[in-house]
Order: C-alpha cells, then structure tokens, then sequence
C-alpha cells in the first residue's frame, strides 16, 4: 500500500496502517526527521494509549496500556552501538508477548527483529507531505 499525507491527515493514516497491518510488529524506515515518532505517536493514540507517547530514544523502550489493557512497546533504536546492547535489554522477549511493537531505526538491531512483522517507509515529498509505503 502507497499513501500520501500530511500532518492534518495522520489518524487517518494511522488507522489505515493499523487496518493493513497483518502482524502487531511495525517497522519504521525513513531518515532522520520524517515524522516517525509522530506518525507512531498517533498509532498509539489510536490504539487507545491515553497518555501522550513519548520518544525512548535514550531509554530503548516505553511501555503504554491502551483503554483495552493491550500492551503497546515503542522502541527506538537511533541511539544504539550494537545488537547486544539491545540484546541485553530483552528485545527478544518483547516480541513474544502478544503486544503492539512499534519499531523505529530496526536497521539498528536487524539480526533481533521477528520475522513476522510489517514494514512502513517513509519518505518526503519537495512540498513537505510525505509517502508512506506498507510492505
């Protein structure tokens, strides 16, 4: 699935990538300032996270219950200086629990991540929307 958007479109998109999605892994691809964190941001919200979800870039992973009592795990893995380093933080078993995880920069951690899962690219248009590509 192609998709262009703007910021005034996001809980659209979000619930479109939320009614593609085949698997509860999301994968997130796209250079530094696409509107990643954003764009899961307002996946979280709709998926019922009530908080305002915030980016783990320092902690590796926060954890947020949706209104349902679903789990939501947001990664960032920009920070990173090697797979064991998220290794060591148990990355793994968050896959295994049956739970939303949103993954931003998984190139980082590529060997770690389930195979199962949905990858979103994103990319940015000369007049600032983006596209968004659903693999």
């Amino acid at each position: 699935m192609n998709l262009t958007y703007t910021l005034k479109d996001l809980p659209t998109i979000a619930k479109s990538i939320l009614q593609e999605a085949s698997h509860k892994t999301l994968l997130f691809y796209g250079e530094m300032g696409l509107g990643k964190t954003t764009l899961i941001k307002e996946i979280a919200k709709q998926l019922g996270v009530e908080e305002i979800a915030n980016s783990p870039t320092f902690s590796l992973v926060n954890e947020y219950q949706t209104n349902t009592r679903e789990t939501v795990y947001h990664f960032d893995f920009y920070r990173i200086k090697n797979e064991e380093e998220a290794y060591d933080i148990g990355m793994e078993e968050y896959f295994l629990r049956d739970a939303w995880c949103l993954v931003e920069w998984p190139s980082c951690v590529e060997n770690l991540l389930p195979l199962e899962s949905v990858e979103i690219h994103l990319s940015k248009n000369k007049d600032n929307s983006r596209n968004i590509k659903i693999v």
